[in-house]
């Protein structure tokens, strides 16, 4: 006698259209304006389990009906794409002299992007919370007044992360042990949506992948920029986190022995050449005179003009950092051979002066065949691990599961 567990079925059952459901939005969202015929053409799935799923993803405001039609033999049809206008994700990142704050909606359009001069650097765990909650409760108030509804929260960290939102070690911040998705949480009140902490690096490395001009690459490498260095990185399509999620540490790659002594405790690494503030104080040594920067945002602007000017110094400057960055990026090209390594934050505002000693420093560094890999300034600027977290809090909608609001 054969014994059937209805519950196990019915559950398994439920994971297929779940499934089913994360197929036909990638499909809508990767080929919009399409028909139901094209997603049950182009998916494998059967006609009537696509109209069933697309009944219920417009129920939900997950999809609309555009009123385009294909041109087609007989019947027109009724194209659909990505709706999402109904629900939103929020994404905030902590740098080095800034906090900022992205809302988008399921389309992954920016509904609002603010940024905060914060020196998170010198004002400690506590305060940070506070002044993040308080940018959150502002953003959630302006998106729920316009009649949408908050499905989560990620924050970028620049550092690594485990599990459970705890930062064990963020040198550039001077944060140990810090458990931000629990604080945050706990400072927003619990919220009624989730709260999630991610490494900067990762979160920006995934708005690339779905919002930059290089999107869809499946080897690409986000540099961010700022105090550190992180790498988000991206393999045969998927993020690489590491064994204990602290993949990408790059910024702690020493590149001069010699050097400078990194926020870390060690000297030589990445981030103490090429970061935003080692970057300042070798080509401004006269911000030294009034005490610890607090916004990079004037002095890179500073930068940017001495070095249209054809200031030597400056130039020169930015061609050695330019060469030690291009050093660390070779070592990840032999490793992962990438297609693209977009940079960001500062790294790309200074890419006309960095980008092409870094080159040159890839070519003459990387083993096997020359190298084919693209050195790239990001597009999506300092709010790139912003909208990374708008576009994570929105993960579980976007594989499958219907928004509960």
């Amino acid at each position: 006698m054969i014994s059937i567990d209805r519950s196990s079925q019915t559950a398994d059952l439920g994971d297929v259209r779940v499934a089913n459901r994360a197929v036909v939005l990638r499909h809508v969202r990767t080929h919009a304006p399409c028909s139901r015929a094209d997603v049950a053409a182009r998916t494998g799935l059967n006609k009537a389990t696509v109209s069933s799923l697309v009944g219920e993803l417009i129920e939900h405001g997950l999809l609309r009906e555009t009123g385009l039609t294909e041109n087609r033999v007989g019947r027109p049809a009724t194209m659909l794409v990505l709706d999402g206008s109904r629900y939103v994700g929020l994404g905030l990142r902590i740098g080095a002299d800034e906090l900022v704050v992205v809302a988008a909606d399921l389309a992954g359009e920016p509904l609002l992007t603010w940024r905060r001069a914060f020196a998170a650097a010198t004002a400690g765990p506590p305060e940070t919370v506070r002044a993040l909650a308080a940018l959150a409760r502002r953003a959630v108030t302006r998106v729920t007044g316009a009649g949408r509804t908050v499905l989560g929260l990620t924050v970028g960290v620049p550092g690594p992360v485990d599990a459970d939102g705890v930062v064990p070690s963020a040198p550039a911040l001077g944060w140990r042990g810090v458990p931000l998705a629990a604080d945050l949480r706990r400072a927003l009140r619990d919220p009624g949506f989730p709260v999630g902490v991610d490494t900067d690096a990762n979160l920006a490395v995934s708005a690339e992948l779905r919002h930059g001009p290089y999107a869809g690459t499946a080897d690409l490498v986000h540099l961010t920029g700022g105090l550190t260095i992180g790498a988000g990185l991206v393999s045969g399509g998927r993020l690489l986190r590491g064994g204990r999620g602290f993949a990408g540490e790059i910024g702690h790659l020493p590149v001069r022995p010699d050097g400078p002594e990194c926020h870390c405790g060690r000297r030589g690494c990445l981030a103490a050449v090429a970061g935003v503030d080692a970057v300042v104080r070798r080509l401004l040594p006269d911000v030294a005179v009034d005490g610890p920067v607090t916004d990079y945002l004037p002095e890179i602007e500073r930068i940017q003009a001495l070095a249209r000017a054809g200031d030597a110094p400056v130039r020169d400057g930015l061609a050695e950092i330019g060469r030690q960055l291009g050093s660390a990026v070779s070592v990840l090209v032999d490793l992962l051979d990438p297609e693209v390594v977009v940079v960001g934050g500062h790294l790309a505002a200074l890419a006309p002066w960095l980008l092409p000693a870094a080159r040159d420093e890839i070519a003459a560094r990387t083993s096997g065949p020359p190298a084919t890999v693209r050195l790239e300034p990001s597009a999506l600027g300092s709010a790139a691990s912003a909208l990374g977290g708008a576009t994570a809090a929105l993960a579980s909608v976007e594989a499958g599961q219907l928004p509960v609001a």
